[in-house]
């Protein structure tokens, strides 16, 4: 065949006649991004998003549609292809109506997929919720129980109801795997050292996530514990510190050195760990307090919170029985040290801030509960001076009265003084919680900020210093929460992960799409769901004490509150072309901002969701369902910017002829086309995929599992060696019973009437004297054996040894629907196997699974069993009272029998009858092979795990051929 040199990118690559720049490309690994090719469907070329270009030619060109010539040189990446490729992006984008990712994820500082892990936590997958949370949050047993969770803050279900507890529900999943923590892998190691200098949330986050990229790390903390101020700063009551220490310990075990009691310039100099690390991370925070600056300062008996909240973690509680305590401050330290004062006995404690309990930036449940607990708001109110006694100890706060005028940078009313209104409290201690500053001791060497914290780039987290970054609350006047420390530890490892690998680069925060017209309305159609509650310490129970005040969920309120999510967030965020493409070319769609398609639509689809106000207008759903399934349900309908797809006549979907297919849905790029799903929460994920074969028919169909730890989350088409890269309707969208909950999980035994369930040993032992003392009685002829079509090869192999070489029954035949049994068998007497039979009929019968030279036929054994001929009965996977046939040779038949054993995933009719009952593994949940009608023998694989104690069923048959071989 002629080969046709093309130079694309400066690579020699050789095509065939006829073939496209775009094929070309991909065959040799070339990238060239593509919205609207499938090479199921005719060239189109919509999207715009594939053009190259080409040598001597002032124009671009579509490499979808571009046909290669001899010599031709192309260029995939240049300049002027990236800003076209962008500016067709973005003009998609500004007609694109949707969210990428719901509000509570875009507003965690972590980027948390808060979403993916409340419905994971619905759905029962504990610790594939656990897993999600720790791409982002290393700490979240601590995280979750003191985050004044900002997600929760513009959570929409708050605008049906409450908004979704999902700082409780990252503690409960953290919790449920305390005794066995999941522990990340670790890949192979770089050779690089990577030195951190502070042990608290931002150095344990940022020692964590450069080890996962396979760095040493070294982590030096001044404290005797790391956990910096979540273990120091934060009460017991609150956050236990067996919790912080376990959290630790779960992170020193991914093979991170702890050094604690390492003071920076008295143990160790900030220059000889420059010399002996490839790269130093600053994570000190901000340990000092900072005071009012009123008169009175110094008095003793005036302190900072958090030196407060310090000492009495250390055990060095100073005595405040009887003694009148006041805290200066609005936010949530001040609030621990109020209520922490309380609990060391003081009599009277007082909360001092200048504004109202409404302006107070504490979290509002810690504002309530400090109320509930008697300390004494003193709002509107600001310290002017501090009065001491004769030995210099405080006894009295001058306070000015405050009242609110207009609001302030931030939104809230800036407090100003009433003239000549002043208060005197009666005090025995100030804690003054109104701000924190950076100790840069032995950091003198670099550049500082305004308030002499420690400077640094927020795109590159360097500081002045090459190798050496910076972040959480050390560093550029930003001190914050925990959950931001976090946030900043995850960008600052992947720049200095590039770092430490040669490569400069700057964080740039994703772009996601976002709705901004969801308001009340949208949910009046949902039904009020109030938080679900948890158990909690009353005000009489914790106010003398450090016990932790909340309990946590249990697994059934925290699976209620989970189910309160609403899904904003689009299903296709983990795999949606467009978003990939707009983030890998940077798209500002603001730049084309105005009127947004907004397109009413009702559709009731079983399978299919369909949003077509994110449609791009791409036309694979169009064309696919045409030119390859030849429904031609879809179309384009109208012109120009009023462009939809729609379904034929206008009608709903699955009224316009939809054969339900889903093919449509697995070429869509964006999230218009989803599966509708059900029996779980539709969470998006990021799924890994395993190839096998479809178990529903004897075509044998290519398929991708797509999974989710033990969930199998979906089907995807492939092209294989049988197929043409599509499936059915059964392929596509009939794999939920995997994973629902009736599965078999346990061998069960019939006892008294009733089924119980038993071990495996009492379970085989049992099948295998039963078939033993009926063939001695009665003889192997009163024997027989059933197997379905959705068998493995292996497993119909080692059933029709064990019927016929073990049991030593001819009485052997894979019954497929008992009306068709004589007309299937027939065929396959031919060599003819049906496409509307089990998937592995044809395998069953290459295997050995059909009556010997005087054995019986499925329908025969069944009039066998009627006769009172049959006295026992092995059935393999199938369920014969589910087919047409008379019922007379269906339970009356099994009910006769002396002995009936089942080998099943779900508790069927058929099994219901049986003596035993064994379970299996379905074909995702095992290794084998299938046979398909035309005689091609194709791989299934092994993908989730069976469900309680279910086995596979080879190792079942064979655990019963031994039992039976050692009786014989």
């Amino acid at each position: 065949m002629e080969q046709i040199k093309v130079m694309i990118d400066g690579r020699e690559c050789f095509g065939r006649p006829g073939q496209t720049v775009l094929s070309l490309a991909k065959e040799n690994g070339i990238f060239i991004p593509t919205l609207c090719f499938d090479q199921r469907v005719e060239i189109y070329g919509g999207c715009g998003i594939c053009m190259v270009e080409m040598k001597g030619s002032p124009k671009l060109f579509k490499a979808c549609a571009t046909v290669i010539g001899q010599d031709m040189e192309i260029w995939t990446d240049t300049e002027r292809v990236r800003e076209s490729r962008k500016t067709n992006l973005e003009l998609l984008l500004s007609d694109h109506r949707g969210d990428c990712r719901p509000p509570c994820a875009l507003n965690c500082p972590a980027g948390t997929d808060c979403q993916g892990y409340v419905g994971m936590i619905a759905n029962g997958q504990y610790e594939e919720a656990l897993k999600l949370i720790k791409e982002k949050i290393p700490l979240p047993a601590s995280i979750g129980r003191v985050c004044p969770h900002p997600c929760e803050d513009h959570c929409r279900r708050k605008l049906a109801d409450e908004p979704i507890s999902i700082a409780w529900l990252k503690r409960f999943a953290a919790d449920l795997a305390a005794a066995n923590p999941y522990i990340p892998e670790i890949p192979e190691e770089t050779g690089k050292k990577v030195a951190v200098i502070g042990g608290g949330p931002m150095g344990l986050s940022s020692a964590y996530f450069l080890r996962l990229k396979g760095h040493s790390v070294t982590v030096f903390e001044a404290m005797p514990h790391f956990g910096g101020m979540l273990r120091y700063g934060i009460p017991q009551y609150r956050l236990p510190k067996e919790v912080v220490d376990a959290e630790v310990e779960t992170i020193e075990k991914m093979g991170i050195e702890l050094r604690p009691n390492t003071k920076i310039g008295q143990d160790i100099s900030f220059e000889q760990i420059r010399k002996d690390y490839d790269a130093v991370i600053l994570g000190i925070g901000a340990w000092v307090s900072t005071g009012t600056g009123c008169p009175g300062e110094d008095a003793e008996g005036v302190e900072g919170g958090i030196d407060f909240l310090r000492q009495v973690i250390k055990g060095e509680a100073p005595d405040l029985t009887g003694k009148k305590v006041a805290v200066v401050g609005g936010g949530n330290t001040a609030m621990d040290a109020c209520r922490t004062a309380v609990r060391l006995g003081a009599e009277t404690v007082y909360n001092i801030y200048r504004r109202t309990k409404h302006e107070m930036p504490a979290d509002r449940l810690e504002i309530e509960e400090a109320e509930e607990e008697g300390v004494v708001f003193k709002n509107l109110t600001n310290p002017l001076e501090y009065y001491k006694d004769a030995e210099g100890h405080v006894k009295q706060v001058h306070l000015q009265i405050m009242e609110l005028g207009e609001p302030d940078a931030s939104g809230r009313r800036s407090p100003k003084p009433v003239e000549g209104k002043t208060e005197l409290l009666d005090v025995d201690m100030v804690l003054l919680a109104i701000g924190q500053a950076v100790n840069t001791k032995g950091f003198d060497e670099l550049d500082k900020s305004r308030k002499k914290g420690i400077a640094y780039d927020p795109e590159t987290f360097m500081t002045s210093m090459e190798g050496v970054f910076a972040g959480g609350d050390c560093g550029n006047d930003k001190i914050s929460i925990a959950i931001e420390a976090i946030a900043d530890a995850e960008k600052m490892s992947k720049v200095a992960d590039a770092y430490l690998r040669g490569e400069k680069i700057r964080y740039r925060k994703p772009y996601v799409h976002e709705r901004r017209d969801i308001d009340e309305t949208s949910f009046e159609d949902r039904e009020r769901l109030c938080r679900s509650k948890m158990e909690q310490l009353s005000p009489e129970q914790r106010r003398d004490n450090f016990k932790e005040i909340v309990a946590g969920y249990r697994e059934e309120e925290a699976r209620r509150e989970a189910d309160r999510c609403l899904e904003c967030g689009c299903g296709k965020y983990y795999d949606c072309k467009l978003l990939e493409y707009a983030d890998l070319y940077n798209v500002k769609p603001e730049r084309f901002a105005g009127e947004v398609n907004h397109i009413e639509f009702e559709d009731d689809h079983p399978y299919i969701l369909r949003d077509p106000n994110k449609c791009i207008l791409c036309g694979l759903c169009v064309r696919i369902c045409s030119e390859a399934v030849g429904s031609g349900v879809l179309g384009l309908v109208h012109r120009g910017f009023d462009t939809v797809v729609k379904p034929a006549l206008e009608r709903p979907l699955e009224a316009a002829g939809c054969v339900s297919c889903g093919n449509c849905v697995s070429l869509c790029p964006t999230g218009a086309l989803l599966p509708r799903v059900t029996e779980r929460k539709p969470v998006p994920m990021r799924v890994e995929k395993v190839r096998t074969t479809c178990p529903h028919c004897s075509v044998g169909c290519q398929m991708d599992l797509c999974i989710k730890g033990n969930l199998l989350a979906g089907t995807e088409p492939v092209s294989g060696t049988s197929g043409t890269g599509l499936l059915c309707k059964r392929g596509k969208f009939d794999y939920g019973f995997v994973n629902r909950g009736d599965r078999l999980k346990v061998p069960m035994i019939r006892k008294d009437g009733a089924l119980v369930p038993v071990s495996w040993d009492e379970a085989l032992d049992f099948t295998a004297a039963r078939l033993s003392a009926l063939k001695a009685e009665f003889g192997a002829d009163a024997l027989a054996g059933l197997s379905g079509g959705r068998s493995s090869n292996d497993e119909q192999q080692l059933f029709a040894k064990l019927i016929s070489e073990i049991a030593g029954s001819e009485n052997l035949d894979c019954c497929t629907d008992l009306k068709d049994a004589e007309e299937n068998a027939a065929l396959a007497a031919e060599g003819i196997s049906p496409l509307n039979g089990p998937n592995n009929l044809r395998g069953a019968r290459d295997m050995g699974v059909r009556p010997g030279k005087c054995g019986r036929s499925a329908m025969e054994i069944m009039k066998g069993a009627s006769a009172g001929e049959i006295k026992g009965l092995f059935i393999l996977d199938e369920n014969p009272m589910y087919s047409d046939f008379e019922p007379f040779y269906e339970e009356a038949a099994l009910k006769r029998l002396d002995f009936l054993a089942v080998q099943d995933i779900f508790l069927t009719k058929t099994a219901a009858l049986a003596d035993v009952v064994l379970p299996t593994a379905c074909f995702a949940e095992k290794d084998g092979s299938f046979t398909n009608a035309e005689g091609r023998v194709q791989p299934i694989r092994k993908a989730v795990s069976a469900p309680g104690e279910a086995k596979e069923g080879a190792w079942i048959l064979t655990q019963l051929m031994r039992r039976l071989n050692t009786e014989k």
